[in-house]
């Protein structure tokens, strides 16, 4: 599959929603717009021209001091012919993301994933919460301001705080 012909695809049913294309390490790249985001992902699975059914994974990255902060990039894969295509969505510190959940069902903890490591809120997702931290652990670990040595490194570890998450 070409990159021009997702893009012709998308950009005859949702003029403007793609921001930027190109290719990127032999990866074909999009950027879509946050206001149709979660349509053209659905047409991205459903289109049976494209096809891209299955979600590989997705990322969060943190690009402070720039704003949008975030980058959210969705790694997708059409095993019909194997082409690869990284969407990105860049996502605003206090805003949430559309969750692709109900699209693809690979998301549900890749997106938990994102949250708890990034902090990056996804709306209409059906069980965000963390899933690598406890449920009392402040911050989110691999965002730029994070404390290299964590929050609370110079006291002593206490395993009773998280015994009930181990």
């Amino acid at each position: 599959m070409e990159l021009q012909k997702i893009v012709d695809a998308l950009g005859g049913k949702f003029p403007g929603a793609v921001l930027k294309h190109g290719v990127n390490n032999g990866v074909f790249e999009i950027t879509v717009s946050a206001d149709s985001f979660h349509e053209v992902m659905k047409t991205l699975h459903g289109n049976k021209n494209l096809a891209f059914d299955m979600l590989a994974d997705i990322v969060g990255i943190d690009r402070m001091p720039k704003t949008p902060r975030f980058d959210v990039c969705y790694i997708l894969l059409s095993t019909k012919d194997f082409t690869r295509l990284m969407v990105r969505l860049a996502a605003e510190e206090d805003k949430d993301v559309p969750s692709v959940s109900d699209i693809w069902h690979s998301a549900d903890w890749a997106e938990r994933e994102v949250f708890d490591l990034m902090g990056i809120r996804f709306s209409n997702h059906p069980d965000l919460r963390r899933i690598l931290t406890w449920e009392n652990f402040e911050g989110h670990p691999l965002r730029k301001d994070f404390p290299l040595q964590g929050k609370d490194f110079d006291k002593p570890f206490d395993p009773t705080i998280i015994k009930d998450y181990c």
